[in-house]
């Protein structure tokens, strides 16, 4: 398991709710919280264990991303998968996201889905931009959340961002067109956008 990799100062938090945002990867979910900080965790290999090995590290990767998040979040707002990705791990990533997911459900907190290309919007104005724009992006638009450049923590920080826009409590204004996002996305009986 690796440690996390980048953590944000308390300030900026937003008031109200807590909302995590949550991009699911095996090698470096970024988590980030609207009380002001964001991380990056994962495990490196799990592709190439054995059958069993591979299992319990997906166990074990759910438990560690669950752990961080807690049972005291309003809202997690996690990326859809991407099923247009190609290369290996895809059927332990997608085990992955439905382990977390489920969890989370049982843990009774909401979850809403968002497609990369909704991200994309609220953070750049693109459906598809590079990963280096929508790192520039937070770092313009959401100081107080520093990724140090990680893109899967720069993706958590803008699922959060969203959230928080989404039920009432913006940390920053977004343009209209970015905003536009919002109206894009399911949230069943958390918001009205």
């Amino acid at each position: 398991m690796t440690a996390p990799t980048t953590a944000a100062p308390t300030t900026g938090a937003a008031p109200g709710p807590r909302v995590i945002g949550l991009d699911i990867s095996l090698t470096a979910t970024g988590i980030a919280s609207s009380t002001g900080w964001c991380h990056t965790i994962g495990l490196n290999g799990v592709t190439n264990l054995p059958l069993a090995r591979r299992d319990a590290a997906l166990k074990t990767l759910a438990d560690d991303i669950t752990n961080h998040i807690g049972a005291t979040a309003r809202l997690v707002v996690v990326e859809m998968p991407a099923y247009s990705r190609s290369g290996g791990g895809a059927h332990e990533r997608s085990g992955l996201w439905w382990r977390v997911v489920h969890r989370l459900h049982l843990l009774g907190i909401p979850v809403v889905e968002v497609n990369p290309a909704h991200r994309g919007i609220y953070a750049t104005g693109k459906s598809q931009p590079k990963k280096t724009e929508v790192v520039d992006a937070v770092a313009r638009r959401w100081p107080a959340w520093e990724t140090g450049g990680d893109d899967n923590a720069a993706d958590a920080v803008v699922l959060m961002a969203m959230g928080c826009d989404a039920i009432g409590h913006p940390f920053a204004p977004v343009p209209a067109k970015h905003r536009s996002a919002l109206d894009k996305i399911t949230w069943p009986g958390v918001v009205t956008p």
